[in-house]
């Protein structure tokens, strides 16, 4: 067993790129697939007719559209910062405690910088940052920086390899990310430039009221519910993936939603987090195209809850809180050996406040049996004889 030690960059640089529909390309991952002909749930009328009886989307049925979300890129010269885990942190049994990249000049959902207002005590604060030589999205919930610099969270770190596939069970059976369901938040969310260009071509992801959600009950892709969820039975399941009714007239709408409308036919939307604005898009902070003029958050009020259908959820799993997450180094040389044909020697991982260690190799019928030595993020970096 080898052990490669290296400190993570400092140099100051930010990049920051637009969205496209295949910079979270991830095999396996369903939000890309075409669900226009699946086959509705079982239970679908039954859900639809509950939730449309309570209320619909929110207290008062509107569809509106949420754009607080930002996504952000970070490159090899970004920066790569620790953070200090605050007493309400969820725990590493389901949560990344890695350093993570925080471009300069950045934001957290909703503000302008990386200060989330009335900490600890505000808002949702995501700080979503896609690593583009990597390919890691890290995702997290309850963000801060402070007036002195000292970078904290309140919640959950999630680190997403979009190397790898992770189906069936996300991160981890019955884990959490950084929302409720388990799922990532980044390849859900669209963007200015999509609904300019004409097409989303992908899934969405949607929040509705903690009461018409179904208590402790997800179903795949999903991971992860809540006890906060109280609705019964006949409650959407945390992972549901709702279709807009094929024959809606789309053409009624504001051309902007229809781009949305369309997509929400083809791909859906996926139930990611309890709450009362119910579609998400992405904030234009970081995006060429902007929503002004473009779409409004209430461009989407023609269309109700009643609209929609679920499609075949499959098994209700209940979330017991038994988390395991799996070890994103260990995932990375799953990737690796997958790609190569070839069979582990070992792996163990130990991150420090400055540094991060890892002990993994792998022997390679193309590198003359030597063995292949990876660092945290996957990137090779040597052979050992």
């Amino acid at each position: 067993m080898t052990r490669i030690r290296g400190t993570l960059g400092v140099v100051l640089c930010l990049g920051f790129a637009t969205f496209a529909a295949t910079r979270y390309a991830q095999t396996g991952a369903p939000w890309f697939t075409d669900i226009s002909s699946a086959t509705p749930d079982a239970q679908s009328s039954a859900i639809i007719s509950w939730v449309n009886s309570q209320g619909g989307f929110n207290t008062n049925g509107s569809f509106q559209i949420d754009f607080s979300l930002g996504v952000m890129d970070a490159d090899a010269s970004t920066p790569m910062r620790t953070f200090v885990k605050t007493d309400n942190y969820y725990g590493d049994e389901e949560c990344n405690n890695l350093p993570m990249p925080v471009p300069v000049g950045g934001a957290i959902e909703g503000e302008t910088g990386y200060a989330c207002s009335g900490w600890p005590d505000g808002g949702d604060c995501h700080l979503l940052v896609f690593h583009t030589p990597t390919r890691y999205l890290y995702e997290m919930y309850r963000a801060n920086i402070d007036a002195q610099g000292v970078f904290s969270s309140d919640a959950c770190l999630a680190v997403w390899n979009l190397n790898l596939s992770y189906a069936p069970d996300g991160r981890g059976e019955t884990c959490t990310s950084a929302d409720a369901a388990g799922l990532p938040i980044a390849p859900l969310l669209f963007t200015a430039d999509e609904v300019a260009a004409g097409a989303i071509e992908h899934a969405m992801r949607f929040a509705i009221p903690n009461e018409r959600i179904r208590n402790i009950t997800y179903v795949k892709p999903a991971t992860h519910a809540t006890r906060a969820a109280s609705g019964g039975v006949n409650a959407l399941p945390y992972g549901a993936r709702l279709r807009l009714r094929a024959n809606f007239p789309v053409s009624t709408l504001p051309a902007g939603a229809r781009v949305v409308a369309v997509a929400l036919q083809k791909y859906g939307m996926f139930l990611a987090d309890g709450g009362n604005i119910p579609l998400m898009g992405q904030s234009d902070q970081f995006t060429t195209a902007k929503w002004s003029g473009l779409l409004g958050s209430r461009d989407m009020l023609g269309i109700t809850f009643a609209d929609f259908e679920m499609v075949e959820g499959g098994t209700r799993y209940t979330w017991a809180g038994n988390c395991t997450l799996k070890p994103l180094a260990v995932q990375t040389s799953v990737q690796r050996r997958a790609r190569a044909g070839t069979g582990a020697v070992g792996a163990r991982l130990l991150a420090g406040r400055q540094s991060v260690v890892i002990e993994y190799a792998t022997r390679s019928a193309q590198d003359q049996g030597g063995l292949v030595l990876f660092d945290i993020r996957g990137k090779r970096v040597g052979i050992r004889e």
